[in-house]
């Protein structure tokens, strides 16, 4: 009598990119790449300016197509025709310059363009009070307790606005959030309150893809990380396997970097 083979019941990837490559015409923007997005992890995408990851967040938010390569969401193969074919299949993108109206109060960013309404008719109006009330809860549920949600979000740090952002992707069912370079602009308290945030929303359930230049922000909270390089992966480790030194050594150019280090010792001795 044979042993029947263990069924592997692990669930499928929320994203996942296999090999994916895109074309400009003859600009090679990304070749062979891949990520894995697992929920309640946050894979972090490393890499400078040019590395690729731009297109890497067009992709997986919808705004372009790759070209080769395989891209998985909860492991059935998928074509993204725009941002709302994402946001369908829970995929919410937050970009760095974040869209928001700066002069409009705080609940009005959270629910903008999905404002609830009340009434009939005529008498429809949008229901000023469950959106109050939703956006206090929504951020007092991620740990967010700002003053007055009624204060225009222009008043807010940009570590708050990010923060309302993430809220609001929770709230409106993203299973992905994905998070283009949310602590590029910050100091150095408000990153820290925004990776608490980030921190958050992995341990809500979602899988979070954090975009970042900054290996130090990325080991604070990430679970897998790949380096791009010119479009290509310079590395793919999970937290498990390397160390804040190493991820920062191979994020700086790893030989190249060492190579530098001896051109300058020879100038200084020369």
């Amino acid at each position: 009598m044979t042993t029947p083979e263990p069924v592997d019941n692990a669930p499928a990837p929320l994203v996942e990119l296999d090999a994916v490559s895109k074309y400009y015409g003859n600009i090679r923007a990304l070749e062979g790449v891949s990520l894995t997005v697992h929920a309640g992890e946050v894979s972090c995408v490393l890499g400078d300016n040019g590395a690729g990851k731009s297109t890497l967040i067009k992709i997986i938010a919808g705004l372009h197509q790759h070209d080769a390569g395989s891209f998985r969401i909860e492991g059935e193969e998928a074509r993204l025709s725009n941002p709302r074919d994402a946001l369908d299949r829970g995929i919410a993108t937050v970009y760095q310059d974040l869209a928001v109206v700066p002069l409009m109060p705080v609940w009005r960013n959270f629910f903008l363009g999905s404002e609830p309404t009340r009434g009939t008719g005529p008498f429809k109006r949008l229901d000023v009070d469950r959106m109050r009330r939703t956006t206090r809860a929504e951020l007092l549920r991620m740990g967010i307790d700002l003053r007055d949600v009624d204060q225009p979000i222009g008043t807010l740090s940009g570590g708050e606005r990010q923060c309302v952002a993430i809220a609001r992707a929770v709230h409106f069912g993203a299973k992905v959030l994905v998070l283009d370079e949310p602590t590029a602009a910050l100091g150095v308290k408000q990153s820290g309150v925004v990776l608490k945030y980030v921190a958050a929303a992995r341990d809500a359930g979602l899988g979070v893809v954090l975009i970042t230049h900054n290996p130090h922000h990325a080991y604070l909270v990430g679970d897998r990380f790949v380096l791009l390089k010119r479009g290509t992966m310079a590395g793919s480790h999970l937290r498990s396997e390397i160390g804040l030194d190493e991820l920062t050594r191979q994020m700086a150019g790893g030989s190249e970097l060492d190579e530098l280090s001896h051109e300058l010792e020879r100038a200084q001795g020369e």
